[in-house]
C-alpha cells in the first residue's frame, strides 16, 4: 500500500468522502454525517488528509485529522480531530486503518497537537474496536454530535 497526502478536496478523497457518507446512511437513516468540514481544515500545518492507494494504484483507504482549539463545542486546546477515517469494503481487514491512523497520529504529535480526538457511533462497532485497541479511551463529548445519545467520543494524548 502507498499511502500519499492528498487535499480533502482531491478527486480520490471526494470519491471515497461519497464512499463513506453512503455507508454512514445505511447504518444511521440520516443521510451522512452532517459535521461541517472545509478542505482547508486539512492543509498542513493544521491538518492533513491521506489516502493509501492499493498496488493498482486505486484509492482504498481515507483518513485525516484537523486542529481544534478550545470552543463551544467542547474541544479543548492542542486537539486534532480524527474526521474521515474509511477503508472501502474490499480492502478491509488489511490493517490499512490502523496504518493510516499512525500516520496521522505521527503527523499530528510533529505539528505540535496534544491529543488526537474522534467521535463516532454506536453503530460502528469496528471503529470503536480499532480506536480501543490503539490507546483510546472515552472522553467529553465534543462536536457536532455530542448531544446525540449513539454519539461516542474518544480521545488518545499524543505526546512528544
Amino acid at each position: 500500500m502507498n499511502i500519499r497526502r492528498v487535499p480533502f478536496d482531491h478527486p480520490d478523497a471526494v470519491k471515497l468522502n461519497d464512499e463513506v457518507q453512503a455507508e454512514y446512511h445505511v447504518r444511521y437513516g440520516d443521510g451522512g454525517d452532517a459535521t461541517p468540514l472545509d478542505p482547508t481544515d486539512f492543509e498542513p500545518p493544521n491538518g492533513v488528509f491521506l489516502i493509501a492507494y492499493d498496488e493498482y494504484d486505486s484509492p482504498v483507504a481515507t483518513g485525516g485529522w484537523r486542529a481544534q482549539d478550545a470552543n463551544d463545542e467542547g474541544n479543548r486546546d492542542g486537539d486534532a480531530e480524527l474526521k474521515r477515517m474509511f477503508v472501502v469494503a474490499s480492502a478491509r481487514g488489511l490493517g490499512l486503518a490502523r496504518r493510516i491512523l499512525a500516520a496521522l497520529e505521527e503527523d499530528a504529535r510533529a505539528a505540535g497537537r496534544a491529543r488526537m480526538v474522534l467521535e463516532t457511533g454506536l453503530k460502528q462497532p469496528e471503529a470503536i474496536a480499532l480506536y480501543t485497541s490503539s490507546g483510546y479511551e472515552p472522553c467529553e463529548k465534543f462536536g457536532y454530535y455530542r448531544f446525540h445519545e449513539s454519539s461516542r467520543c474518544f480521545a488518545k494524548p499524543l505526546g512528544s
